[in-house]
């Protein structure tokens, strides 16, 4: 059984995002860039997966710039064994939409056949939380999201998934699309010579118009800001005060 990965790269995520100026977007100058952390929880996964022999092959595939390369290193140094880049834009503050890169993905599933997509549950850049799902919905294939316990069993996936409420625990028909939650796994780190194995390993490199594909941008963003800093707080000498300056805000 194949499993297919899908990547993003996007700002580390231990950078302090800036806007910039003019309010156009987020500043990408001279940003370290690295996978999306959800993503990495899901190629730790799907190597599991094979390491555990229920996995024959782990196909890393990332949709955006050219850079992304980098980022399909680093899953194959991680242990992945071959990876699909799809070169859909050259401006590294064009944000491909999730239906677009969903389309794409379902593309790449029916010519590669896989039988489990593993997604991150959302990347860190838009939280859009959406690629998934949508990617289940155009193969008409089982879901299973926010999953923080994987495991498989013949032809169905037991999933525990990560709700409001605690814990639900899933079974779902196979071929699935199953996104992950954090408490999922820890991702291993690369090894030097995993590091330059992965060199050496095939990265295709494709366009949205191989697989027929518009990627088009839909949204406009109109603007982006900061979040507002917040209010310095007030110590007040007992519970009648409070009550006083709640009343004050219109709290209660």
């Amino acid at each position: 059984m194949k499993v297919l990965v899908p990547v993003k790269r996007v700002i580390d995520y231990n950078v302090k995002v800036r806007v910039k100026a003019d309010g156009s977007g987020v500043d990408l100058a001279n940003v370290k860039m690295s996978m999306n952390p959800f993503d990495e929880i899901s190629v730790e996964q799907a190597i599991r997966l094979k390491e555990a022999g229920q996995v024959d092959e782990v196909i890393v595939v990332s949709v955006g710039v050219k850079q992304a390369q980098e980022t399909l290193r680093t899953g194959l140094a991680m242990g992945a064994d071959r990876a699909i880049l799809v070169v859909a834009t050259d401006d590294v503050h064009n944000d491909i939409e999730p239906l677009a890169v969903a389309k794409v993905l379902k593309a790449i599933v029916d010519e590669e056949k896989p039988g489990l997509v593993l997604c991150g549950k959302q990347a860190i850049d838009n939280d859009m939380n959406a690629t998934g799902q949508m990617l289940a919905a155009l193969l008409g294939w089982s879901q299973a999201t926010f999953a923080s316990e994987l495991s498989i069993e013949g032809d169905k996936a037991i999933v525990t998934r990560e709700v409001d409420g605690g814990l639900q625990t899933i079974k779902v028909n196979m071929p699935t699309v199953v996104t992950v939650d954090l408490r999922l796994n820890e991702p291993r780190y690369a090894s030097l010579p995993n590091i330059m194995k992965a060199k050496k390993k095939p990265l295709d490199e494709k366009t949205p118009a191989d697989y027929g594909v518009d990627v088009s941008n839909r949204l406009e963003i109109v603007k982006t800001s900061e979040p507002e800093a917040r209010a310095a707080g007030i110590k007040v000498a007992s519970v009648d005060e409070l009550v006083a300056k709640l009343k004050e805000a219109g709290a209660v």
